[in-house]
């Protein structure tokens, strides 16, 4: 680590003195290579498990950029249009009125299945097939396109199911086998029991889950009920969950995200075409989001941070207690925070954009 980026080592480390981090991992990438690798603290709350280079930890919500990137990935191979209707590969789908729901609206959370109708249980998010009918048959919440309403479990689901009609293969292994596998990369959407030593505990915010009074938060927030200790539990780690449910350090995030920072390349391998990567800028929706009431602007999988961070062609999304992932396309640059003591917010905290902020302060213009 060069000098300049002293000011974030030194936020990093002051974080996790003070409490206001248990354990975490904050990695940045540049021009494909990691310039900054930070990790410390402990994996458990008795601080008896220090949290070291090879701890994982799950990021909730941050799942999803890794989802997105596997979509993007098949679309960019002319297996997958965003612009079709979802019933094109998933037959089933075209039912209560969905027939010309677009792959590109899932993608975007505007679908407007950002729930469940019939009520379920946090077992039943392990069964693949109960959840995936459910949302085939179900209609949407508002008039699919008109606006997005955060998918917070559903996206995940239905990406996956997309993915799986198209490839044979669920979203888990296709994004293993042609993504985190050739990079190496230490991220897990359905994780091995063999690698649950390695896993942090999840702490969960003290003041509770989060609340919300946008109009459609108690579809998303009380069905199923969510609890981190569930996080915990091998059926969970086990199970693949693309919207909520991976599992993975700082390093890997920013590791696997370089290949959009970098045009689709990686490590000296072409994983998708530069044209490919940028159709994630391509905006679909912009407004008030319906779940959680805040102004979003979404592309393709992931939220647009023009005009909120340094550079226009900005790819950002984060996860319920803090994780973040960033990918600045214009500073070919990532940046990934992973905790594992869980803050209030559903979309990431300003725990990550502070160690950002420091190290865009430390690198100068450009």
């Amino acid at each position: 680590m060069t000098d300049r980026f002293a000011p974030v080592r030194q936020l990093f480390d002051r974080n996790l003195a003070d409490g206001t981090d248990l354990g975490a991992a904050f990695c940045v990438t540049v021009d494909d290579e990691v310039v900054l690798d930070l990790y410390g603290g402990f994996a458990d709350e008795a601080r008896t498990r220090p949290w070291r280079a090879e701890t994982i930890v799950g990021v909730y919500s941050t799942t999803k950029t890794m989802a997105a990137l596997t979509a993007l990935l098949v679309a960019d191979r002319g297996e997958l249009d965003f612009a079709a209707p979802v019933a094109r590969y998933w037959p089933e789908f075209a039912a209560a009125g969905k027939a010309d729901v677009t792959v590109a609206q899932v993608m975007s959370h505007s679908s407007g299945l950002c729930g469940w109708r019939e009520p379920i249980t946090s077992a039943d998010l392990y069964d693949w097939e109960k959840v995936t009918a459910l949302l085939a048959a179900q209609e949407p919440y508002w008039e699919p396109g008109t606006a997005s309403g955060y998918h917070v479990l559903t996206q995940g689901y239905l990406i996956g199911e997309v993915i799986r009609r198209v490839t044979g293969r669920t979203l888990g292994t296709v994004f293993r086998e042609e993504i985190a596998e050739p990079l190496g990369a230490d991220f897990h959407i359905g994780l091995p029991a063999a690698e649950d030593h390695r896993v942090a505990d999840l702490v969960p915010p003290v003041d509770g889950p989060p609340t919300g009074s946008a109009e459609l938060w108690s579809v998303v927030a009380d069905n199923p009920e969510m609890d981190p200790f569930i996080t915990r539990t091998r059926s969970w780690r086990a199970a693949e969950i693309p919207a909520g449910g991976g599992i993975g350090n700082a390093r890997s995030v920013a590791e696997i995200h370089a290949i959009l920072a970098n045009g689709g390349t990686s490590r000296g391998r072409r994983f998708l075409s530069e044209q490919g990567c940028r159709r994630a800028l391509e905006p679909q929706v912009s407004g008030v989001d319906l779940v959680l009431g805040v102004p979003l602007t979404f592309g393709l999988g992931f939220a647009l941070g023009a005009g909120l961070l340094p550079h226009e062609h900005t790819l950002f999304w984060g996860g319920y207690g803090g994780s973040l992932a960033l990918i600045d396309l214009d500073a070919r640059t990532t940046i990934a925070y992973t905790p594992n003591r869980m803050a209030g917010g559903t979309t990431g905290d300003l725990r990550a954009l502070d160690l950002a902020m420091a190290f865009w302060d430390g690198r100068g213009p450009g």
